[in-house]
Formats: structure tokens, sequence, C-alpha cells
């Protein structure tokens, strides 16, 4: 069980900004471009943080707005006639971006080995669900670890550093974290094998 498993819950209540970005006119690509714009500032914003903490009270709300975006995105391409190869490259190499923009400075805050563990086994992690696609034609999203249980767990540690709880604590869940982006690995390469 992954917060993904919500996913098409989450779609039906996004259906209708959907249909107006398409009526719009906007793409697909367009919004996975911004969502991608949104974790670089984001990032920056982390990076701000290291001056004033409450700062990390506004990235709960990015992350949901990125998961949001990223599935807006999803539904135009899938819904909306707009899927393309190059749209594919681009959500992609967006989700490895903007994991990197939007955890690896957490490296001011946390143990600086465990996030870019994390950093580098999110990005295996989406790798090996890419690689079911290129050999099976179908993305692999098993969990328990996946970008939207991540985005959940980095918004946690944002409110939980703005209330001043233990760093030891908040690295214990880093390392559990780590433990499950390993078993995702594992479920995705096995769902490939």
């Amino acid at each position: 069980m992954t917060i993904y498993d919500l996913k098409p819950k989450f779609q039906d209540l996004l259906r209708p900004i959907v249909r107006k970005c398409a009526s719009k006119g906007y793409t697909a690509n367009q919004v996975t471009l911004f969502a991608l714009f949104l974790s670089f500032i984001s990032g920056l914003i982390i990076l701000l943080a290291s001056f004033n903490i409450k700062l990390l009270l506004l990235i709960p709300i990015i992350m949901f707005i990125r998961m949001a975006l990223n599935a807006i995105d999803g539904m135009l391409a899938k819904e909306h006639d707009m899927k393309t190869k190059k749209g594919a490259i681009l959500n992609e190499l967006s989700d490895v971006l903007s994991d990197v923009f939007l955890y690896l400075p957490f490296i001011l805050f946390l143990d600086i080995y465990l996030v870019v563990i994390v950093v580098i086994l999110s990005i295996i992690s989406e790798f090996t669900g890419v690689l079911f696609q290129a050999v099976y034609n179908d993305r692999r999203y098993d969990g328990p670890m996946g970008k939207s249980d991540r985005a959940f767990l980095f918004g946690l540690i944002s409110l939980l550093l703005v209330f001043n709880v233990n760093i030891v604590f908040l690295n214990i869940l880093l390392a559990i974290s780590i433990i499950l982006l390993v078993i995702t690995i594992y479920n995705r390469l096995k769902g490939c094998l």
C-alpha cells in the first residue's frame, strides 16, 4: 500500500482542472516543465530556510502542488490525446531532476550521507520503473517508497524541522526510507524479471 494507490481518487478530483487546462490550450509538456521549475524554486526555498527555518512550512504545500501537477500532466497526455515520445522522456527526466532539486538541499539540516543515499536510490527506483516500460511497454510504480511517498516523507520532515523535532529521529526516518527504497527497487526489478 502506497500513496500512489490513492491516485484514481485524486485524479477524479483533478479532472475538472485538467479539462479547463486542455480547453485553454495548455499542453502536458508545459505542465511538466512548470512542475520542474516549481521543484527548482522549492530547492532554493529549502536552501534559504537555513537562514529562516519557517520557510520550510511552504514545502509540504509545494510537494502537494507538485504531485497534482504530475497527475495533471499525465491526465492531459492520456485523456486529451497529448501523448508523445518527447513528453514521455521529458516526464521521466523531470521526475528525477525534481527529486534532486527537492531533496538534496536537505543536506543542510539532516545527515548528508543519508540524504545523498535517498536521492541516489530515488533515481535508481525511477530508473527500474522505466526499465519495465522499455522492455514491456508498461511503467512499474511498485512501492513501498514511490514518488508520492517520498514527497510525503520530505513534506513531513520539513514540518518536523520547523517544530524543532530531534534531528536523530529525522535521520532515523531517512534510514527507514532507505530500506523502503531498496525494497521498492527490488519489487520493481522483480516485476521486470
